[in-house]
C-alpha cells in the first residue's frame, strides 16, 4: 500500500521552503519492511491492524510559530497524525516529505533513533510466559 502523491518528483530549494505558522514538515518515516536488532525482519505492516504505531521521521522544515523542534531533529508521531506524502526533488536529491500534527508528536530525539523496533500495540503473550500471580483466575 503506498501512501504517496505524485509520480514524478516536485523539484524544490531546500532553503526556499518554508512551512507556515506552527506547522511540522517530516521526512524519512518508515512504512516498510523493518529489521530487529537480532537481525529477524518484520513484513511491510502498513494497512494492517497491528501495523497500527507511533513512527519517527526526521524534522525537514518548520514554521516560524513553532517552538518545540528545529530541522534536523528526529520526532515520535502519534499513528496517523500525518499527511500523505509527497516526493520532492531538493539540493540533497529525492525524498517524501509529510506535514505532521505538532500536537501529536509524542517524542523528540536530537539523535537518528534508527530503526526502532519496539513500538507496536501488537502483543502476545504465552500462557508459560507469564508469572503465576498474574494470571487470571479460571474458577474451582
Amino acid at each position: 500500500m503506498s501512501n504517496t502523491q505524485n509520480i514524478n518528483a516536485v523539484k524544490i530549494s531546500r532553503n526556499g521552503f518554508k512551512a507556515l505558522h506552527s506547522d511540522v514538515i517530516v521526512e524519512d518515516m518508515i512504512f516498510g519492511e523493518r529489521s530487529l536488532q537480532s537481525g529477524i525482519i518484520l513484513l511491510n505492516d502498513d494497512g494492517q491492524g497491528h501495523g497500527i504505531r507511533p513512527r519517527w521521521g526526521k524534522v525537514y522544515a518548520v514554521g516560524p510559530e513553532q517552538k518545540d523542534v528545529v530541522p534536523g531533529q528526529y520526532v515520535m508521531v502519534a499513528h496517523g497524525r500525518w499527511s500523505r506524502g509527497y516526493k520532492i526533488q531538493d539540493d540533497d536529491g529525492e525524498t517524501v516529505i509529510r506535514k505532521v500534527d505538532p500536537k501529536d508528536m509524542l517524542l523528540i530525539s536530537d539523535e537518528d533513533p534508527g530503526n526502532d523496533d519496539t513500538l507496536s500495540d501488537a502483543v502476545s503473550i504465552g500462557s508459560n510466559s507469564m508469572p503465576e500471580s498474574s494470571k487470571f483466575y479460571k474458577g474451582d
